[in-house]
């Protein structure tokens, strides 16, 4: 039997106090990969950011429940400890701190014990190397004049170097080239098999699952479950779209 790792029961969510998502339910097991889909603005990504705790999204109805605990009260400190991880659509530069500080800072705190130098360097230029990132990069400011593509290929080695339980990637192949889309699916893949972990994968097309095995497909319309399925169900709204579902 299966190993539940998320459960998320009956979830609405206010946002200024507007409702943006209508009793969302959805389990995600051990090892599985799922993706979201939808319509721009159905609510996605609020989804994505509501599990990982972002403070903005209110919690009016439901529950979120991560390895075996009710989290849906805690903040996104606690939940990164616990073994989520969230890639952001967007990813934020940060002045006044390197991309080596921050990887080994997060580590730091995941763990609470203190990262040795040397193994951090030997395993972060190791993973650099899968994702064909210049390792001058590790000595600039995080994410501080980087192309959309490094942007994407830093927050992948965070995931290979944190190795989450659970991995929530909101848009992540977005505005990548061809190449690039190539290199952070490797990526991708090499965590789900180093790490055993989960994915829920939020995306608007198939590049990014390329070398992943999809296990289920939820799709949200209007802030509310529309459809499941399988990974064929991605397919078929790549040829249909979103219509049958609204």
């Amino acid at each position: 039997m299966a190993e539940s790792l998320l459960s998320v029961k009956d979830l609405s969510v206010n946002v200024e106090g507007k409702e943006i998502l209508h009793d969302i339910s959805l389990d995600i097991n051990k090892g599985e990969t799922h993706v979201i889909m939808g319509p721009n603005g159905a609510g996605k990504s609020t989804l994505g950011l509501t599990i990982m705790g972002h403070p903005k999204y209110e919690v009016s109805k439901g529950s979120i429940t991560f390895d075996g605990e009710d989290v849906t009260g805690t903040d996104v400190n606690e939940r990164s400890k616990k073994g989520l991880f969230l890639s952001f659509q967007a990813p934020i530069e940060v002045p006044g701190i390197t991309l080596s500080e921050f990887v080994r800072n997060a580590l730091q705190q995941r763990s609470e014990k203190r990262v040795k130098f040397w193994d951090f360097k030997k395993e972060v230029e190791e993973n650099m190397k899968l994702l064909n990132m210049d390792e001058k990069y590790l000595q600039r400011d995080l994410n501080v004049g980087f192309s959309g593509g490094e942007k994407k290929k830093a927050e992948v080695l965070q995931l290979l170097m944190l190795k989450p339980k659970l991995a929530i990637l909101d848009e992540t192949d977005s505005g990548l080239d061809v190449d690039a889309v190539k290199t952070v699916s490797m990526g991708i893949s090499e965590y789900m098999k180093r790490c055993g972990g989960a994915l829920l994968i939020i995306t608007h097309n198939t590049r990014i699952l390329q070398s992943l095995e999809v296990d289920k497909t939820h799709v949200i319309v209007k802030g509310a479950l529309a459809g499941e399925g399988d990974g064929s169900l991605v397919g078929e709204i790549l040829d249909g779209g979103f219509s049958r579902f609204e």
